[in-house]
């Protein structure tokens, strides 16, 4: 898997999510980071979420299709927290996907899901945003669908773990996170 498009969280295009790519990128991956908001990033959840509010679902969607457009059919659609949701809604119109890779959410169980589609979900445990019940319909849903899916969970870890500007980094957990994340998309 070499081609990976990585969609951002609700705060915007941070320094974290060009870390996760640059990561990425010194592993062998083309890595592409669509900007869905086109505005700076914000500094908090609320305001995340209000800016994503402003700008609507729908022109969010149209923007990461636009992101995804030219990429090969083969791209590893990614995504943090919100971007998770994306990368899944992004799956249906990219039947050739090579993989969905979502950390920090799992953004709902998307709509089309093919036998045999590498899918791997990493969340913390708990998550304030993952309530288990949806969890376990999310699963259900997956392998009901025929996907090749591995769930990691990460005891104690806030929601974004893996961001250094958050309170929720943990490094350990992070660097599990990244190796596993490594081993899923493989060498280009």
């Amino acid at each position: 898997m070499g081609h990976v498009v990585l969609f951002h969280t609700v705060h915007g295009l941070r320094p974290a999510v060009i870390a996760a790519a640059d990561r990425l990128r010194a592993a062998g991956h083309h890595v592409q980071t669509p900007d869905l908001y086109g505005v700076p990033a914000t500094d908090t959840v609320d305001e995340g979420f209000a800016l994503f509010d402003t700008i609507g679902h729908d022109v969010v969607l149209d923007r990461a299709r636009a992101a995804v457009r030219e990429l090969p059919p083969d791209v590893v659609l990614a995504g943090l927290s919100m971007g998770a949701g994306v990368a899944g809604a992004m799956l249906a119109e990219r039947p050739g996907t090579a993989g969905l890779l979502l950390l920090h959410g799992s953004g709902g169980a998307p709509e089309e899901v093919r036998p045999g589609l590498r899918v791997e979900l990493h969340l913390a445990d708990p998550d304030e945003y993952e309530p288990a019940g949806e969890l376990d319909e999310w699963r259900q849903a997956m392998t009901g669908a025929g996907a090749a899916l591995a769930v990691h969970r990460y005891p104690g870890a806030g929601h974004l773990w893996t961001d250094p500007d958050s309170p929720d980094h943990d490094p350990i957990a992070a660097e599990a996170t990244w190796t596993r994340v490594l081993a899923f998309l493989g060498t280009p």
